[in-house]
């Protein structure tokens, strides 16, 4: 009930209303009692110390003891008032209560001492032979406007006080009893006013956790809480239907900014990276722990935030280049734009990557095609130039010099020849419509493999070597163009047999593969040179040749191993390649396994 600090107010306010009030009133009626008590007993002594004036003789104020004592027994027993009779110079002369002769002068006393000097004296003492508050009234008694004897009159407050006491004790039972009815009426009260408030508190608790659907209900006829309900609900519907837009804002910038192939980075201006998108944190690799750090330790540049900085004081877009080495040592390019963006009070930079790694990979592979095509164009151009010449020269009086020369520029343009075929070959396979131009059949490996070592024994025979074809023991069929996928192999076999020394071994042989046998696994082997580890990722470029001079020598050109990956490739198949120099090389192709219907 008292958990509300509404109602504890409510309940506290009314109750010290109530307390204040009754106390104050309390307070005036007893202060108003016992002045009007005390002066009922002031004026009654005045009154009775006037009665026994006149009731004493003259004589008695001449120190007529006896006479005196009678005549004050005989009054205090009427009027059970304490009667003292004073003289003139303080020498008490009788008294109701004690021997005149026991009592010392009254002269200091402050009612004798008014009396003296006006029409009567009050005081209100303890006495001190009685041990009680008394009221002490005297009036002085004048003959012949002499001052002949002061009358005192007493009384007791012992009652007064009594009653006294009863009426503050009976005003705190009432202002109990008041206070107790005053606190079930404010609690009924405030229960009744606090009520509506707790309702709206609760529907309005539930709104703030982000119930926007809820809506208040509260009837009161039309005062200020049905107010209030129309208010909260209106501000609800309008906060709901605010916040739905700009989540459907949040969530369509969200899904722009995680799906686009572009990295995106936040950065402040103390060049501090605050915020990035799903493809900033796949590229650059970054946890959460990674944010608002300085782009050096992110990206391992300091260029980023040094130019976000500039950006944010100078208010101008710029634009820079940064390279990142990824992952497997991969080196990526990217040109970054930074523009200066206000997020409310802060100033931010937005950064977006545009990844032109593949564009340079492009133009770089372009000039190095294009400088490659020149110089193995150049190199057989240059000899059949040079050796026609000689034979523009020659009077072919040695025919036999003449029949070399003539060989060579054959043999050259032989080379020429074959060198634009595998280009052309490339060009046309590349191509859209190359590609889809291919049709597929089922082809025999272990036929294919068998013919190509026919194809080839011969050339092996010329070096001594063994070529030695192992086809499976099951009938296997892959899906490719038949000259195509013998191309393959005769181009693998080959080279094995060009940077095969004399007398070397070449194995050519055909298995499945896979845990269901769904590939067919073709490896080419040999133990000729070998291959570096530094050439081994880039054997497959065009015009890359591992030793040029050795390659120019053997008839190579650089086009066939390319041609060999893309066929590869376009079979639906993958190439892999391991080495070592001096021990060989091996040539391992995987290809899906397909069936006659």
């Amino acid at each position: 009930m008292f958990h509300s600090k509404i109602t504890r107010r409510l309940v506290s306010s009314f109750l010290l209303v109530v307390l204040v009030s009754l106390s104050l009133l309390g307070i005036i009626l007893l202060n108003y009692f016992r002045d009007y008590t005390m002066q009922q007993e002031k004026n009654a002594l005045i009154l009775n110390a006037k009665i026994v004036e006149t009731s004493l003789e003259d004589t008695l104020y001449t120190r007529n003891t006896a006479a005196l004592d009678t005549i004050l027994r005989e009054l205090h027993e009427k009027t059970n008032l304490r009667i003292t009779v004073i003289d003139a110079d303080g020498t008490v002369l009788g008294d109701t209560s004690e021997p005149s002769s026991a009592l010392d002068n009254h002269l200091d006393r402050e009612e004798v001492q008014q009396a003296m000097t006006s029409d009567y004296g009050m005081a209100i003492r303890k006495s001190d032979t009685l041990h009680e508050n008394f009221m002490y009234a005297a009036i002085p008694v004048y003959r012949s406007g002499q001052l002949i004897g002061i009358i005192r009159t007493s009384s007791s407050l012992a009652s007064m006080e009594q009653s006294y006491n009863m009426g503050f004790h009976f005003i705190l039972s009432a202002l109990f009893f008041a206070l107790l009815i005053a606190l079930i009426i404010s609690i009924w009260l405030a229960h009744r006013q606090v009520q509506p408030i707790r309702c709206l508190s609760l529907g309005a608790m539930e709104i703030a956790g982000g119930n926007l659907h809820k809506r208040l209900r509260w009837r009161s006829g039309d005062d200020e809480f049905d107010t209030l309900v129309k208010t909260i609900n209106r501000l609800t519907a309008n906060l709901s239907r605010k916040i739905q837009e700009s989540q459907d804002e949040a969530h369509k910038m969200s899904l722009i900014l995680n799906n686009t192939d572009n990295a995106i980075m936040l950065i402040d201006e103390r060049g501090l990276i605050v915020n990035t998108n799903r493809q900033a944190e796949e590229t650059f690799h970054l946890q959460g722990n990674e944010l608002h750090r300085h782009s050096i330790h992110v990206i391992g540049s300091a260029e980023l935030s040094e130019t976000a900085q500039v950006v944010c004081r100078e208010n101008k877009s710029q634009a820079i280049t940064l390279q990142f080495d990824g992952q497997n040592n991969i080196k990526h390019t990217f040109q970054v734009f930074l523009a200066p963006f206000r997020d409310g009070s802060d100033e931010l930079v937005l950064a977006v990557f545009h990844d032109i790694s593949l564009l340079q990979e492009i133009n770089q592979r372009q000039a190095e095609f294009v400088s490659n095509a020149a110089h193995e164009l150049a190199t057989p151009l240059t000899s059949i130039s040079g050796f026609a010449e000689t034979l523009l020269d020659d009077d072919f009086k040695d025919p036999e010099a003449s029949h070399h020369f003539i060989s060579i520029i054959y043999q050259e343009a032989q080379r020429m020849t074959r060198l634009m075929k595998g280009l052309l070959e490339l060009a046309r396979l590349d191509s859209h419509h190359g590609r889809t131009k291919v049709k597929r059949v089922p082809i025999d490996v272990n036929e294919t493999l068998e013919h190509t070592g026919r194809q080839l024994q011969e050339k092996a025979g010329k070096k001594s070597q063994n070529l030695q074809i192992e086809p499976s023991a099951e009938t296997l069929f892959v899906s490719a163009a038949p000259e195509l996928f013998s191309q393959i192999l005769y181009n693998l076999t080959e080279n094995a047999i060009k940077y095969t020394p004399e007398g070397g071994k070449i194995l050519v042989k055909s298995q499945s593969d896979g845990e269901k046998d769904e590939n067919i696994k073709i490896t080419v082997q040999d133990n000729g040179i070998g291959i570096a580890p530094d050439d081994l990722p880039r054997i497959f470029d065009r015009f890359y040749r591992v030793d040029k001079a050795r390659a120019r020598k053997s008839g190579g050109n650089g086009i066939g191993l390319s041609l060999v990956k893309f066929l590869v490739e376009l079979f639906g198949g993958k190439i892999e390649v391991t080495s070592q120099l001096g021990e060989g090389t091996t040539f391992t192709l995987t290809f899906p396994k397909t069936t006659i219907e």
